[in-house]
């Protein structure tokens, strides 16, 4: 696990300290070793997080033995030892024990067909001297983020944008698309950034750029086709078997590393099925496991946690994080490089440091809900469907009743809260519905707080962004949309962003084994009655560890690990929100009494606005981080 930079330039020289200065700011990523390289037009830097051949002939930016290919490469290709055998009965020949030598031999082989060929996470930029061409790359799910801007005939790149907002060609201009994206759902939309001018290499997707032209991407995998074409699996006992078995496989891969790994271990089954795959491939002692709880009893999952690793043996660690310390917010702002107000990178982020403790790596079980149907999202795109049919004046009424008479609560997952989104959803077209139930601001609700002349821009419809890849599965079940939907952009765009930041701001390196492209393929082809079986989430993940976990654990009902900011914005985050608030940079586009208004509701609990309170205090601290304002 590293970071990467660099830049091509064919109307003059690359700015090399430039490129070094970006490499510096991602010493968090790397900080085992550092290099920077140029080759012919191409200067390319360099952040390495020694993990596997921890030798220095892995160091990079690394070179073909002919010095005509140049790579610099983030990430994993876990099957990488097959590939290179592979490589090697065609001639090949190797003088180190990494994977970044796999990926120059294999591009030597097949060129960019080289992609299919991996099993990874990665992002990597290859530099080829003799086709003066410039090759970006970013993995099927897109668990490692790339950056990218094309500035006067040069096209810079970065692992974050933290890193490419050091650049001075980089101008910092806010994107109003972007922000209202942000608005509406507390993240960025796939290419976008919140940075004008600066894009995300889209996951599945590289990047083709030679003799100074425009960047040709292109997608070079598709999981929409698995969710189109079922596969014709005789039994749910075989699919549930073959489940099973796909998992451990992918966790099996995912345990190559020369240095100390562990797992992340929530209450949950996502958690708990790694970490009894993991005691499966290795002796049950060997496997160390990490928990963070709150204070908050409602929120913590931590004797649930210490449960299963009971049930396991594993060698369990947890720890608690305190109300008090939401309070590092700004810290967590810079840590988690773009905006990304997901509640859960609070907790996340102590965890990650907490395990950097013992581990270098740690698995996690990130991905299973979007592709086995685990969100009660789901369930709300099937209830959509029955109460749609009601008329448009009864669902009003009822709006107007829950809002007056039911009482606000700030509990994890109230019921109250998911009560009054899926009644306003009612109204929606299913697609809308089902990206509804993550909206933090609607349409008509960023009017009223953004400035009546930038309407016409940031009070645009964010739905724009999401609805071209409802066409992509036409013709699916609402719930097959709804999941592909949520890893388009809910998974790769917030839950991706969390883990990769959170971990790599303690050089830890996270790796999630249901996002194995040939996982993610079979569940996506499965029929959606074997994923959610009436109002049973995850059936066929519940179904295949039945053997492998306590039904308390195989059954217990889902939490998600968002952390109480509701609350907290009534204690340890009250006076840095109002304060966040009434700053110029935000009032200076945004209506300082919509604000207060806003505030004045969640404190007087009336209703509770903390996802959108929680996200404004986020992207006020980001844009003072960078002396950046909307206009």
């Amino acid at each position: 696990m590293c970071g990467i930079a660099g830049a091509v330039s064919w109307t003059g020289r690359v700015d090399a300290a430039a490129i070094a200065s970006m490499t510096k700011q991602l010493v968090h990523r790397g900080p085992d070793a550092s290099g920077v390289a140029t080759l012919g037009p191409a200067v390319f830097g360099h952040r390495r997080l020694s993990i596997i051949d921890t030798s220095s002939a892995a160091d990079q930016p690394m070179f073909d033995g002919a010095r005509r290919l140049m790579l610099v490469f983030n990430g994993e290709i876990y099957n990488f030892r097959e590939i290179r055998t592979e490589l090697e009965t065609t001639g090949a020949s190797f003088r180190t024990r990494c994977d970044s030598e796999v990926i120059l031999a294999a591009y030597q082989r097949w060129d960019v067909k080289c992609l299919d060929h991996f099993n990874g996470m990665f992002a990597f930029a290859l530099w080829d001297e003799d086709q003066s061409r410039l090759l970006l790359a970013r993995d099927r799910a897109g668990e490692k983020p790339l950056f990218f801007s094309q500035v006067d005939g040069e096209i810079i790149f970065a692992s974050e944008l933290n890193a490419m907002l050091v650049h001075p060609q980089v101008r910092r201009e806010i994107s109003h698309t972007a922000v209202s994206q942000f608005l509406s759902f507390n993240y960025v939309l796939t290419s976008a950034c919140l940075v004008a001018g600066v894009q995300k290499l889209p996951p599945a997707h590289y990047l083709l750029l030679d003799g100074g032209g425009h960047a040709r991407v292109r997608r070079y995998w598709d999981l929409a086709a698995s969710f189109r074409e079922k596969r014709g699996i005789a039994s749910e006992q075989l699919a549930t078997e073959e489940l099973a078995a796909l998992i451990e496989d992918s966790v099996r891969l995912r345990l190559v590393s020369d240095v100390p790994l562990g797992a992340f271990l929530s209450g949950g089954i996502d958690s708990a099925s790694v970490v009894a795959a993991m005691s499966r491939v290795l002796p049950p002692s060997l496997v160390k496991t990490f928990t963070m709880g709150f204070d908050e009893e409602d929120y913590s999952e931590a004797s649930e946690a210490q449960a299963t690793a009971c049930c396991l043996q594993v060698d369990h660690y947890a720890r608690t994080v305190g109300g008090t310390l939401a309070a590092a917010l700004p810290k967590l702002v810079g840590a988690c490089d773009e905006p990304m107000a997901d509640s859960s990178a609070i907790p996340l982020y102590y965890l990650a440091g907490f395990a950097r403790e013992k581990v270098t790596v740690c698995l996690s079980g990130d991905g299973a809900d979007e592709i086995l149907a685990g969100y009660p999202t789901y369930l709300a795109d099937r209830l959509h469907v029955k109460g749609a049919r009601l008329p448009h004046g009864l669902v009003s009424l009822a709006q107007h009743a829950v809002d007056r008479f039911w009482p606000v609560t700030f509990d994890r997952g109230s019921f109250d809260y998911k009560l009054r989104h899926f009644l306003k959803g009612l109204s929606a077209e299913p697609q809308r519905a089902h990206v509804g139930w993550r909206t933090v601001f609607y349409p008509d609700e960023i009017r009223q707080v953004v400035r009546p002349d930038l309407h016409a821009t940031i009070a645009s419809d964010a739905f724009a962004g999401i609805k071209p890849f409802f066409p992509e599965v036409e013709g699916c079940d609402i719930v097959d949309q709804g999941m592909y939907v949520d890893v388009k952009t809910w998974l790769v765009d917030d839950i991706l962003v969390k883990v990769d930041r959170t971990t790599m701001a303690h050089s830890l390196e996270a790796r999630a084994p249901f996002l194995d492209h040939r996982l993610m393929e079979f569940a996506a082809s499965l029929p959606v009655e074997w994923k959610l079986r009436g109002n049973r989430t995850k059936h066929i993940l519940k179904e295949s560890q039945k053997r492998c976990l306590p039904s308390a654990t195989i059954e217990r009902r889902k939490h998600g690990f968002n952390s109480p900011v509701s609350h907290w914005l009534l204690g340890p985050l009250a006076e840095m929100c109002q304060s966040i608030l009434a700053d110029a940079v935000l009032t200076d586009w945004l209506d300082p009494v919509a604000l207060r208004a806003l505030r004045d509701e969640h404190m007087s609990q009336r209703r509770d606005n903390g996802f959108k309170l929680f996200g404004l205090m986020w992207l006020g601290l980001w844009m003072k981080r960078w002396n950046l304002t909307v206009s």
